[in-house]
């Protein structure tokens, strides 16, 4: 007798709304448009319904766009709607995204309110330069001053960093991550700038007014970084993450875990451990389309249960701790040597992975060229 798999104890809400388009962002967003806000929190009530039974959660997570945006009376509306079905459980994490523009005493007492125990803060940079060259609408007195109020409120608090923005320096970089432990963060998120098709950013490199770090700078100011935060006692957790003790995000843990989540909003995907299904990416369409009853599916990726082994290699070595032969087989019903043998021997013989026997974890090398490892782990050469 065959029994139902039990709920997801993850979920994920998309927030569309922002002040601004930064010029690299390709997120599902639209700026500008807060008349959409009452539509939006009527359409995420009716996405809920999707689940029968309200959903005992360890983790909520409210990405974007700009959640903090909604202000403090938008964001009590929101968990208002979303209480209904999503009920975060004792000691559960609950994370906000936070421009640091938005963050006012005001807005911090409604997160408390909320049962926010953890906010991302968008800072990026700590100086006003390369907030310049990465189109963004705050200063770095700005991310001090959020900073301030969210620490002495109770809150974890997450600050984005970014590296390889146009015309910025590697002394920049030392001189943001100086600054970023100065702040007293318990967590520090560290991404490279991509330039993604159909963004301002890319347009304009495709004109010569834009232009990339090199390779060789943009690799050298990651390596800073991961000295740098770990030199100040910041445990290098996953490629781009860093946190103290007991800062780690627990949800995207359970991303990297390949545990179930659920996911609602315009381009929020969810995933049962084999399909990955993604909302319509389109805000305006993904309302329409919820509030008619109509299929408001934007994609769904189908993995056969190789396929989703394979991804579980993928995000388990992003992970510093690595991946566990005998882990790795009672989660996917797979060997790992079975599914990477070539390209691990390749690895190990060019320094860019250990193998304990047991456990083969990425080493600083390997972290280094990861993303292009990957196509190995998911693209087999077939016979």
């Amino acid at each position: 007798m065959s029994s139902l798999p039990p709920p997801p104890r993850f979920a994920y809400v998309h927030v569309p709304f922002c002040r601004h388009r930064c010029g690299y962002c390709d997120f599902t967003l639209v700026a500008g448009r807060d008349d959409l806000i009452d539509r939006y929190l009527t359409a995420v009530g009716r996405e809920l319904e999707r689940c029968p039974v309200p959903l005992d959660l360890d983790t909520l997570y409210l990405g974007g766009g700009t959640p903090s945006h909604l202000g403090p009376e938008g964001l009590e509306r929101l968990f208002a709607v979303l209480h209904e079905r999503l009920r975060p459980v004792a000691g559960a994490e609950v994370s906000a995204e936070a421009n640091p523009l938005d963050v006012t005493p005001d807005l911090v007492a409604a997160l408390r309110r909320c049962g926010v125990t953890r906010v991302s803060l968008g800072g990026q940079s700590l100086d006003a330069a390369t907030l310049r060259a990465l189109d963004r609408d705050h200063g770095p007195d700005d991310v001090r001053r959020a900073v301030d109020l969210l620490l002495p409120a109770g809150f974890t608090v997450s600050l984005d960093l970014m590296t390889a923005a146009p015309g910025q320096s590697l002394a920049a970089v030392e001189a943001d991550l100086a600054a970023a432990v100065t702040l007293g963060v318990q967590h520090v998120s560290v991404y490279c700038l991509t330039w993604e098709k159909g963004t301002a950013f890319e347009s304009q490199r495709a004109k010569g007014l834009l232009r990339p770090v090199d390779d060789p700078v943009e690799r050298a100011m990651f390596e800073v970084a991961i000295d740098w935060l770990e030199a100040a006692g910041f445990e290098h957790y996953e490629v781009s993450n860093f946190a103290k003790p007991k800062g780690r995000c627990r949800h995207n843990e359970a991303y990297w875990d390949c545990r179930p989540w659920e996911a609602f909003g315009p381009g929020a995907a969810r995933f049962d451990g084999r399909t990955r299904t993604t909302n319509h990416r389109s805000t305006t369409t993904w309302m329409n389309k919820v509030l008619v009853g109509a299929d408001f599916t934007g994609d769904v990726d189908a993995m056969t249960a190789e396929d989703a082994a394979r991804e579980r290699i993928v995000v388990g070595l992003r992970r510093r701790a690595g991946i566990a032969r005998t882990a790795f087989r009672a989660a996917s019903g797979f060997d790992l040597d079975a599914l990477i043998a070539g390209p691990l021997h390749h690895w190990i013989d060019a320094g860019l992975t250990t193998d304990d026997g047991d456990c083969i974890r990425l080493t600083r090398e390997g972290l280094l060229v990861s993303d292009a490892l990957w196509a190995e782990v998911l693209n087999p050469a077939r016979p």
